[in-house]
């Protein structure tokens, strides 16, 4: 996962900076960071965090990957999203 954060001095905490990890992972991440991802929150956390902020935090396409994947309807988008962020 540091190539995701390569403008900071070290790797976020995952379990103090979950929310934060989670989004860019699951937004931008491959395969093996995806697998250190669950391996170090969970899937029941990151699925908590997909029904809770993931609307607002990813965008459509992942939104509606992660929602099929994990089985977990997502928190609803920001009312302007799809006129403002249209992937």
């Amino acid at each position: 996962m540091r190539r995701l954060f390569h403008h900071y001095d070290s790797l976020p905490d995952a379990p103090t900076h979950a929310p934060f990890l989670i989004a860019r992972v699951l937004e931008d991440g491959d395969s093996e960071d995806l697998a250190e991802l669950f391996a170090s929150l969970g899937e029941q956390r990151i699925r908590s965090w997909l029904a809770a902020r993931g609307g607002r935090q990813l965008s459509r396409r992942s939104r509606a990957f992660w929602s099929r994947i994990l089985g977990v309807e997502p928190a609803p988008g920001h009312p302007l999203g799809p006129d403002l962020w249209p992937l």
